[in-house]
């Protein structure tokens, strides 16, 4: 079965200078029937203004993706980490036992556009932990490319969770197939662009929901930036 979510559906905040789609119930966004998919828990797409961020704040047992689409994001964070995230980079933080971070956008003129992505962890109470490695484009243009896995495989970052992650970009005639294992779930969202799923046509934003699907096909893409998930039920 899938379930198409379009992009106009999701939560909405608009904070001044923090602009945020939510896919799932997030703070002051509550709807029951979208409290998460599997064990995803968020996918916020967040547009922070110049010169403005997210100040030091908590999180606990939560394995958190950032994954930038324009401009870039400064972290900072209880561990000793400190970096920018740059588009093409994904960036994984186990909160753990309890992490505090920051996160601002410092340039004075660009917005920042990135996705922030939570994923429920295996185990709770873990180490904090922080991981960040760079994926070309080169790398997953006409392919998924497996940038997030429990084993850390093909170079991908290790989650502490039971969930994959890949990435894709796709033009004109490039396509990708993706076997999947009915018993689990799996969930894309277009990030930008258009393309069709399964033969259904997405644009960005939207989403598709995969339960009980052997395979995933993605074609037809115009521009398009892509995310799929494979999850634990």
């Amino acid at each position: 079965m899938i379930t198409l979510r379009k992009s106009a559906e999701r939560g909405y905040a608009d904070h001044g200078w923090l602009k945020s789609h939510h896919s799932f119930s997030f703070a002051e966004y509550h709807d029951p029937a979208h409290m998460g998919f599997g064990n995803l828990r968020v996918i916020n797409e967040d547009r922070i203004a110049p010169g403005t961020g997210f100040g030091t704040h908590g999180h606990r047992d939560m394995e958190i993706i950032s994954y930038v689409l324009e401009g870039a994001v400064g972290h900072k964070d209880s561990i000793g980490n400190g970096a920018a995230i740059q588009p093409g980079d994904v960036q994984r933080m186990s909160a753990g036992s309890g992490i505090r971070h920051s996160e601002f956008n410092h340039a004075a003129q660009q917005t920042t556009h990135f996705l922030q992505i939570w994923i429920l962890p295996e185990a709770q109470g873990i180490a904090p932990g922080y991981e960040q490695k760079h994926f070309p484009a080169a790398s997953k243009r006409g392919v998924l490319k497996l940038v997030a896995s429990p084993d850390g495989r093909d170079g991908a970052v290790r989650l502490n969770a039971d969930a994959a992650m890949y990435v894709g970009l796709f033009d004109g005639a490039e396509q990708a197939v993706l076997d999947l294992d009915p018993k689990r779930l799996a969930y894309v969202h277009v990030a930008r662009g258009s393309v069709s799923v399964n033969g259904q046509a997405l644009q960005a934003g939207d989403a598709a929901k995969l339960d009980g699907e052997r395979r995933l096909e993605l074609g037809d893409g115009q521009g398009a930036e892509v995310i799929v998930f494979d999850l634990a039920r």
